[in-house]
């Protein structure tokens, strides 16, 4: 079993919360906010201490790159048999004006094991660009989609603004919402729902990395 430290626990627990509620773990300087550290480099020595006693695994080059392990982590899933995978649509780059899942934008479908995600998705997402890179999120990667039409603050949606689809963190003050990128090169996007034509395309479930 392992010894953790009142500190260490408090920690280990915010980063399920996080995964539990917005399907990523939280960043360094969200956990120093939320724990009241001077800054983010308090919290990045908590977590290699978490990382030495092998209670979560930490990912060079990310700023959310943090694994639970062990007992902390989810209970390992037997591989799903063929007959309970999931056969789901692929879309690349989506066609200006047309619903996501039109014919013209499907490049593909794969076969998944559900349980590999923390809701069940509807279809994956091929991502573009980086201004998701600090949230783990790489030009490339098949993000995977649940199909909502409302989110909660922090989590991280697949947003339609006129003819264009983004992947963002989503916050909502009043009627504004924002739409926040996980890299400083990229600008918050603000969103009036009643002037704009917006809609929530679906809710980030997971992410497949795609080999090429």
């Amino acid at each position: 079993m392992i010894k953790l430290t009142a500190r260490q626990e408090q920690i280990l627990n915010l980063i399920k919360d996080a995964i539990e509620n917005t399907g990523f773990p939280p960043t360094r300087a969200e956990i120093a906010n939320e724990l009241g550290f001077k800054s983010a480099n308090a919290a990045e020595e908590h977590l290699q201490a978490l990382a030495r006693k092998g209670a979560i695994e930490i990912a060079a080059g990310t700023s959310r790159g943090i694994r639970l392990l062990g007992v902390h982590a989810e209970p390992a899933t037997p591989k799903a048999p063929v007959s309970l995978m999931m056969s789901l649509p692929l879309i690349g780059r989506v066609a200006a004006g047309s619903p996501i899942l039109a014919q013209e934008n499907l490049e593909a479908s794969y076969s998944v094991d559900p349980a590999m995600f923390s809701s069940k998705p509807d279809y994956l997402l091929k991502v573009r660009g980086e201004s998701m890179r600090d949230a783990g999120i790489m030009d490339g990667d098949l993000l995977a989609v649940k199909k909502v039409d409302s989110a909660k603050n922090g989590q991280i949606v697949v947003a339609r603004i006129g003819n264009d689809v983004t992947v963002k963190r989503y916050r909502k003050t009043g009627t504004l919402v924002e739409l926040l990128p996980e890299n400083p090169d990229f600008k918050i996007i603000k969103v009036d729902p009643e002037a704009d034509e917006f809609a929530l395309e679906g809710l980030a479930v997971g992410l497949m990395r795609s080999w090429h």
